[in-house]
């Protein structure tokens, strides 16, 4: 017999993260330029992780970034999109 364990995430929900096809190629893109900034490529990683459906702990963890550096990015591209990417 198998058994299904549910486990629930700890804090607020978070809105999801679906990425039109466009905007995946424009991030990946972002990711893979050389000549990208490196600020923003990282952007890019966390954006795309989050549409992979990554808790923030999980991207934090990948990226080596802390968690309100996930959710700002990710708040930030829900809020704008690719233009929420850049520097203001």
């Amino acid at each position: 017999m198998t058994m299904l364990v549910v486990v629930a995430e700890r804090g607020r929900p978070r809105q999801p993260l679906v990425l039109t096809e466009e905007e995946r190629k424009v991030l990946t893109g972002w990711v893979r330029r050389r000549k990208s900034a490196q600020a923003l490529a990282q952007r890019s990683r966390i954006v795309l992780a989050c549409a992979e459906g990554l808790s923030n702990t999980d991207v934090a963890a990948r990226e080596r970034v802390s968690l309100p550096t996930v959710g700002k990015w990710r708040k930030r591209f829900l809020e704008r999109r690719l233009d929420g990417l850049g520097d203001e």
